[in-house]
């Protein structure tokens, strides 16, 4: 069965696959920046990024040469910004450690910063050949519907169970075509909720669709409550420039700059902690309207607030995580994306 799948998958792929930029080279630095990137971000919105992202920094000694600011600001609107400083860790090592050369095996590529199973098995096994699987979320859904896996994919023995399976069927020849033909059956037949059986290379050998019930594989986990956050933010404006501070290096939006503010305590007052915000900055501020509302969802909260508008009393001296920024610094900075819509709303040009 084993190798009767992975011919029906590869031959498949090789007429059905998507024309993607990062599948016209067998550059390990290329592969590694798409299967970095294009983690939890769509295809459709994830191939522009890559492609700016690669003229920005098209080797790696680029790459690792690069200030984490210019990493991030190529990065920006992507969101998940762990992925942009992994990626640029990543960089450094294999400059340090490995005289500019990417890894060629997987133990190699697992052992770089920020490298997990996945994108380790993805560049070993296209770039290099190496007989290993590359299992992402399209992947795992092919998988547990052909061989009608129950548990939680995620962890423990079932997901155990997943791993071995899934390494007994990658064949020694051509290991790179059939881990993408599996993703990419995953992501343009196997779908998650209407999945296109008919059009499936794989459906007279998969359990689910002969029973009838691929909608019950994989186990979804139940919907986690996302808590709700307050947070306000202040846009100050002195001679035609905003006022800026950048976030800490840990946490989210982590390294970006933004406009002051933040979360705020489960019973504070707005204006009293955006005060207090600005005064740690050394600013003495007069609260005025408000001049947007914050709505914005991640993966584990939600924030709600607004942004207000400060008048700036005085002129004191910016420590260095804050600056007044002009329209050319707020081009070639990284900003949190919805400040710089607010002010690209403000001012009335594009500040990218």
């Amino acid at each position: 069965m084993e190798a009767s799948l992975a011919e029906r998958l590869v031959s498949w792929y090789r007429e059905h696959r998507r024309d993607l930029p990062f599948r016209r080279t067998r550059d390990p630095y290329a592969i590694i920046v798409a299967e970095v990137l294009l983690q939890r971000t769509r295809m459709a919105s994830g191939v522009p990024y890559y492609e700016r992202f690669m003229a920005r920094f098209p080797t790696v000694e680029q790459l690792a040469a690069a200030r984490e600011e210019e990493v991030l600001k190529a990065w920006e609107g992507l969101g998940f910004y762990g992925r942009a400083r992994n990626l640029h860790r990543a960089a450094k090592a294999i400059t340090a450690g490995h005289r500019g050369d990417v890894p060629t095996n997987f133990a190699d590529l697992r052992a770089l910063p920020g490298i997990g199973d996945y994108t380790a098995g993805a560049v070993a096994s296209i770039a290099f050949g190496e007989r290993v699987p590359a299992i992402d979320g399209n992947a795992v859904r092919v998988l547990a519907r052909v061989f009608r896996l129950a548990g939680d994919l995620r962890r423990g023995p079932a997901r155990r169970r997943l791993m071995t399976i899934a390494a007994s069927l990658v064949p020694a020849s051509e290991p790179g075509q059939y881990n993408q033909a599996l993703m990419e059956l995953g992501a343009t037949v196997c779908h998650p909720k209407a999945p296109r059986c008919p059009e499936c290379p794989l459906r007279t050998m998969c359990g689910a669709y002969i029973n009838g019930s691929p909608q019950r594989y994989p186990k979804t986990p139940p919907r986690q409550h996302i808590p709700v956050v307050r947070v306000a933010f202040a846009v100050a404006v002195r001679d035609g420039k905003v006022l800026l501070v950048r976030r800490p290096p840990r946490g989210l939006l982590a390294g970006l700059w933004a406009l002051p503010g933040g979360e705020l305590p489960p019973k504070g007052s707005t204006t009293e902690t955006l005060r207090k915000v600005l005064a740690n900055l050394g600013l003495s501020v007069r609260l005025d309207e408000v001049a947007a509302p914050v709505e914005h969802t991640f993966s584990h909260q939600r924030w709600v607030g607004a942004v207000y508008h400060v008048s700036v009393v005085g002129s004191p001296r910016l420590p260095e995580s804050a600056m007044w920024a002009a329209a050319e610094d707020l081009r070639r900075l990284p900003l949190v994306p919805f400040h710089r819509r607010l002010l690209e709303t403000r001012f009335g040009a594009s500040l990218r």
